[in-house]
């Protein structure tokens, strides 16, 4: 298995240099580096006797089909897009990972069809959309997405015509019955396994995001002479909010809550702020507790606002619920897991994945593996050769067993 790992690890490298950005692994949807991405992993398909084709909406999709078997086929993989100056595994090393599990496969000639999924896009970066590659597959994609506009003012539209294909032609390619479900790869993102010196863990659920924008209105006005019981400073609100906000959340358990951005105006050092926008971000995988505690934090602002004479107001951005794992597939993800002679963890993702859109349409598991110091979307992002190799292990284990099964 060192070899695999090692052969997996090489591979995330290779495809680190199709970059927009020389020096820095930056690579959205359909830009050139994309096809280069394409060819790199076609051409490890083709040796793998895959057939291979890029479907309307820019995925890569390799299939492997043992000769004479005639079940349904397991999906496995991830997204090979890119956040700005990011590391060489977020997305990658799910789709490279894939692909040896479909070598292992072959190897002990167990009957069960495998497609490897590259996904076209998943960080939402270029057309501020998240998941439009497995959006496609699960045939949830919006023709009204089609209209979007990037940074340049080229429209979706126009980007999957420019990369050659036909925009018309997506809802064709959403999945046929032919599928026993999807699994997805990914490193954790997060320090939680590192911190259990754990090399991988199982996904039972992708946590539920509230997102808000909360508008505090105070006066602006001479920090020098207004004397601090006359003021109504909307940054002092907000900040006192802001520590209310992360109280509230420490006193939960798998709660996270963030206020990721602020925008205080007029802005300068000697005028008191007279307004200040600010964000929410709420996540947990019971829904109902997301939301109750996102109405908690709502009318604890309005309560700090009216203290110090200030008025907030707030709009929903983003309501997306929680989604649990399949059973099924997760329990014999489990069990490779322990087969394979590591601990049976399972954990929540307070991140978004392609899973989570996948399981919509198909029974769906998800693996994570440790993320060293927690690191990603950030060139420092890294992954150890020992958790590719327990990966693997894991993947001999689950795929055995789910030939069992389809026997």
């Amino acid at each position: 298995m060192r070899d695999r790992a090692r052969r997996v690890l090489s591979q995330c490298a290779r495809i680190a240099a199709f970059t927009e950005e020389p020096g820095r692994i930056t690579r959205g949807f359909l830009t050139p580096p994309v096809q280069d991405v394409h060819a790199h992993l076609s051409a490890r398909m083709e040796a793998m006797n895959m057939t291979t084709r890029v479907d309307a909406a820019g995925n890569l999709r390799g299939l492997w089909r043992p000769a004479g078997a005639s079940g349904k086929r397991l999906l496995i993989g991830s997204h090979i897009d890119t956040v700005p100056n990011a590391g060489a595994y977020d997305g990658v090393l799910g789709v490279t990972l894939a692909l040896e599990w479909a070598t292992m496969a072959q190897d002990r000639k167990l009957p069960v069809p495998i497609e490897v999924i590259a996904f076209s896009e998943e960080e939402g970066v270029r057309y501020g959309v998240p998941f439009l590659g497995s959006r496609a597959v699960a045939g949830t994609f919006d023709p009204a997405l089609l209209k979007l506009r990037d940074e340049n003012g080229v429209t979706l539209e126009d980007a999957i015509r420019g990369f050659g294909l036909d925009p018309d032609r997506i809802a064709d390619e959403a999945l046929d019955d032919d599928v026993l479900g999807f699994l997805e790869i990914h490193i954790e993102q997060g320090p939680v396994l590192e911190a259990e010196d754990l090399s991988v863990a199982v996904v039972e659920g992708i946590a539920g995001q509230t997102r808000m924008e909360l508008r505090f209105d105070g006066y602006a006005n001479h920090a020098g002479t207004t004397p601090m019981n006359m003021r109504r400073d909307a940054l002092a609100a907000a900040a006192e909010w802001m520590v209310e906000v992360e109280t509230t959340a420490r006193a939960r358990d798998g709660l996270v809550a963030t206020v990721g951005r602020i925008a205080a105006e007029p802005g300068a050092s000697n005028v008191i702020p007279g307004s200040v926008t600010v964000t929410l971000d709420v996540r947990h995988l019971n829904d109902r507790i997301r939301t109750r505690v996102a109405k908690e934090l709502a009318a604890s602002a309005a309560a700090i606002a009216d203290e110090r004479g200030v008025l907030v107001a707030w709009t929903t951005k983003l309501d997306q619920p929680s989604v649990r794992m399949d059973d099924g597939l997760t329990a014999l993800l489990l069990s490779a897991v322990d087969d394979a002679g590591f601990p049976a963890k399972t954990m929540a993702s307070g991140a978004g994945h392609d899973a989570m859109v996948m399981a919509a349409r198909v029974p769906t598991a998800m693996m994570f593996l440790r993320s060293p110091g927690g690191i990603s979307h950030h060139p420092a992002e890294a992954v150890r050769e020992e958790d590719v190799e327990a990966a693997l292990k894991v993947g001999v284990k689950f795929l055995e067993r789910l030939a069992a099964q389809v026997r």
